[in-house]
């Protein structure tokens, strides 16, 4: 079966509906609209990856990194044994044990991680550049208790910055994490905060800057049930070092022209974080050139809702936004917590319903781009969400060259997906968290948990490297095809 046959009718016509103009948004866009393409045009476009010739797909890749790659996949793909490593890294006590990082280092760390320094990140990028794809560098760093530890980490992510701007350009990215940047009981306090403003808009906090609205009706408001206390002047002297470390961060993308990607976390801070991100983009965007992007996890139920209003928010400030757009991963944790609270999870009620927003949200979004508004990053191992948002870059006209619109997966996933989407032309990169692998468990746990909930993706990569790796036996050995 051709790969290409598999989007479905539902989800082609799912995404064209998407991509019209939201009712709010239609005067103003006015004849910059584009029509939604024909039955007949979607079913052609659909098909602009292509997977069927694995000998292209893969063309330049050893046949040594095939074999590791799929002994990888299926390692981890074997629920009872990721469960057992996911248990033991979640164990301080035992994940500490040199035995058990050295297992963490020879199996998850070495496929997922690109290194321990951002020296050896900078290599994989150096060497994703000469096979067409580009490469985000993320300091593996998260969830800092206090200034001291932010001031550490703001320091790790210039330097990260620094290493980006010595790459060719272009062929970089730097991903940071605001739980890095600003204690993490300070997040919580300040996103319970914005939600209970949200709720009654009277509330004034005299430490809020100007910035897009950060949350929607049909946010989980309910995570802060009571006013919170106001923040102490020591706590508000925090939050403006946090401010600075990101500002310094932000400037020093600017003065390079290398995108700067904040991760999304968990909905407990994430109102803090679209805030801080906010602030940045509207520092930091100017010149029509976006430097900072913020991210919507689409398996939230508010997403939709919150990026229209970013969006409207960022025409009327005439400020370029930028926007990774990514499902999620999370979930467990948001179930976790919804259930101990006894409220409904943030997250939608089905995987079919994160699928339709993931690819609304993407629609939505290139036509910012095409209209020279956004930037936008789609992060995704989705195979049916790649095709249909490159078919309908296409059909809108964005230039495979247009730097403002990037797909993006991650080291160890979805190279199938990445390699197709860079053999149509499209810009592609891997993402790369580095650093000591006692500092990656946190990333490792949630990437296991994610390749075990998420098997069709890895089934897929299997699929395409079994396939491959038997043509090039056959080829090598039996002298045939």
């Amino acid at each position: 079966m051709a790969i290409a046959s598999r989007i479905t009718k539902r989800a082609l016509s799912t995404f064209a509906a998407a991509a019209k103009l939201p009712e709010a948004a239609v005067a103003a866009a006015g004849a910059d609209a584009v029509p939604v393409p024909s039955s007949a045009q979607q079913q052609q476009q659909h098909q602009v990856l292509e997977f069927e010739d694995t000998g292209r797909l893969f063309t330049g890749e050893p046949s040594t990194a095939l074999v590791r790659t799929l002994a990888a996949l299926q390692l981890m793909s074997a629920g009872p044994l990721v469960d057992v490593g996911i248990a033991a890294l979640r164990s301080p006590a035992v994940a500490a044990s040199p035995v058990v990082q050295a297992a963490a280092r020879a199996t998850a760390y070495k496929h997922f991680c690109a290194g321990e320094t951002a020296d050896e990140a900078a290599a994989r990028v150096q060497r994703l550049w000469r096979g067409g794809m580009g490469g985000i560098l993320d300091y593996g760093i998260e969830d800092a208790e206090d200034g001291a530890a932010c001031d550490r980490n703001v320091a790790g992510f210039l330097a990260a910055v620094d290493v980006a701007a010595a790459l060719p350009p272009g062929s970089a990215s730097v991903c940071i994490k605001i739980t890095a940047l600003c204690p993490i009981a300070l997040l919580e306090k300040t996103s319970d905060l914005l939600r209970w403003q949200h709720k009654n808009p009277s509330l004034h906090l005299p430490w809020k800057q100007h910035s897009f609205p950060i949350l929607s009706d049909s946010s989980p408001l309910y995570l802060t049930p009571s006013e919170p206390a106001a923040l102490t002047a020591e706590e508000e002297r925090e939050l403006q070092l946090a401010h600075d470390r990101l500002l310094a961060v932000g400037a020093r993308c600017a003065e390079h022209d290398i995108p700067l990607l904040v991760d999304a976390e968990y909905a407990s801070v994430q109102p803090s974080i679209d805030y801080f991100t906010f602030v940045g983009a509207l520092a930091c965007n100017g010149g029509g050139r976006p430097i900072v992007h913020g991210t919507v996890q689409a398996y939230l139920r508010d997403a939709r809702d919150r990026l229209d209003a970013m969006v409207r928010a960022a025409e009327e400030e005439r400020v370029c936004l930028g926007v990774k757009i990514v499902r999620g991963a999370y979930l467990t944790r948001e179930a976790r917590l919804a259930e101990s609270l006894g409220v409904p999870s943030p997250i939608h009620g089905s995987i079919q319903d994160t699928h339709d927003c993931y690819n609304g949200c993407a629609a939505f979004l290139l036509e910012r781009v095409r209209r020279g508004s956004a930037s936008v990053m789609l992060a995704t191992h989705n195979v049916e969400s790649g095709q249909l948002a490159a078919a309908r870059a296409q059909e809108l006209g964005i230039g495979k060259g247009d730097r403002n619109l990037q797909f993006a997966q991650l080291m160890g996933m979805a190279d199938g997906l990445s390699l197709g989407l860079r053999n149509a032309g499209f810009q592609v990169s891997k993402y790369l968290p580095y650093g000591p692998v006692e500092h990656i468990i946190p990333y490792l746990i949630r990437r296991a948990e994610e390749n075990r909930g998420l098997l069709s993706a890895s089934a897929f990569d299997r699929q395409l490297l079994r396939k491959e790796l038997v043509r090039r036996f056959k080829n090598a050995v039996m002298g045939r095809e």
